[in-house]
């Protein structure tokens, strides 16, 4: 299993939401190049970025610095956020980035998924955030009527590769991660599944990687040290 430690980018700063709101945000570094580089002393090979401000605008406000990450450090990097054009994804695929994550387009815009994995194939993932068993669209802030099997299902057929599953309720809250909902996605599809929101312990990580998930995205207990990072990579592996 791989781990995939974290950085959310706003205003250049590292943070974190919780429970993806933004009036609940916690500024953790002004320089999140230092931080993904401590990723990589620690042992990550692959990093998980998403720009916060990209998801309100639409653009790549943060590109720069998504770019600098890559070059020091070396990590394969997925990054999402706000992506919702071939032009973006382009962008970010240029800029050496191994997999763009498309979030409420793969359900508002499902043509534009197509394209997009029919172009770029495995370097398109998706982004399913599940509440209430439905998925949850605009930064969380709408549920739609699309409930997650249903979603899978469709991706699958598309012949998307990897879905990054975040329970929103768990996001941030230390409370440990849904598996019930992993292991299920995960008998039922054929689809790489990195499990988010509420990886919290150690034993979190040995239990998501002894029900086979392909990934698990590390964020807040890494910046509360709450986890080694280290010792989660070893334990993954």
């Amino acid at each position: 299993m791989i781990i995939y430690p974290a950085i959310d980018l706003f205003g250049g700063s590292a943070v974190r939401l919780y429970k993806g709101d933004y009036a609940q945000m916690t500024v953790y570094s002004i320089i999140p190049l230092a931080v993904a580089k401590d990723f990589a002393q620690q042992g990550a090979d692959h990093i998980h970025i998403v720009d916060l401000e990209g998801a309100k605008t639409g653009g790549t406000p943060n590109l720069e610095t998504i770019k600098r990450i890559i070059k020091k450090t070396s990590m394969f990097a997925e990054v999402g956020g706000g992506i919702r054009s071939m032009e973006v994804i382009e962008r970010y695929i240029e800029a050496g980035v191994g997999r763009v994550i498309l979030g409420t387009v793969a359900i508002t815009n499902p043509e534009l998924l197509e394209n997009a994995v029919k172009r770029y194939g495995e370097k398109i993932a998706v982004s399913a955030d599940v509440k209430d068993g439905f998925v949850a669209i605009k930064g969380w802030t709408e549920k739609s009527d699309v409930d997650v099997f249903s979603f899978f299902e469709k991706l699958e057929k598309v012949g998307v590769k990897t879905v990054i599953c975040t329970d929103v309720s768990k996001d941030g809250a230390m409370q440990g991660a849904n598996h019930s909902l992993y292991k299920q996605l995960n008998e039922r599809f054929n689809i790489d599944i990195i499990a988010s929101g509420g990886v919290s312990s150690i034993k979190d990580v040995q239990r998501l990687k002894e029900e086979g998930l392909y990934g698990a995205i590390i964020g807040k207990a890494y910046y509360t040290s709450a986890i080694s990072l280290k010792e989660a990579i070893e334990v993954a592996k």
